[in-house]
């Protein structure tokens, strides 16, 4: 089983930026694909990026590319989603993804983080 617990969400203004970040635990992290994924009140949950296991390839969302950028850190066993130029759009709870391959990231979540983007 993983866990995934994410933090740095917030309230900020249009035209900021935020970092969140996600601490997983419970399988060996360089093994994972990870990824985050947004829901706004209303919608359904989407896709934001994802990362593959080793950080060599990364995946956005047409809505974020150029905005946001998905890395981690393996030895801290934490992935990364950096958020700038942000837009009320972007308003949403952000959570956290995982599992053995890039098509199956799916697989665990996070409980989420609130990210509020005022205008």
């Amino acid at each position: 089983q993983v866990q995934l617990v994410e933090s740095g969400g917030g309230l900020v203004q249009a035209g900021g930026s935020l970092t969140l970040s996600c601490a997983a635990s419970g399988r060996t992290f360089s093994n994972l694909a990870m990824g985050w994924f947004r829901q706004a009140p209303g919608s359904e949950r989407g896709f934001v990026a994802a990362i593959s296991s080793s950080g060599v390839s990364a995946y956005y969302a047409d809505s974020v590319k150029g905005r946001f950028t998905i890395s981690r850190d393996n030895a801290k066993s934490t992935v990364y989603l950096q958020l700038n130029n942000l837009k009320p759009e972007d308003t949403a709870v952000y959570y956290c993804a995982a599992g053995s391959t890039i098509y199956s990231i799916r697989d665990y979540w996070g409980q989420g983080t609130q990210v509020t983007v005022s205008s």
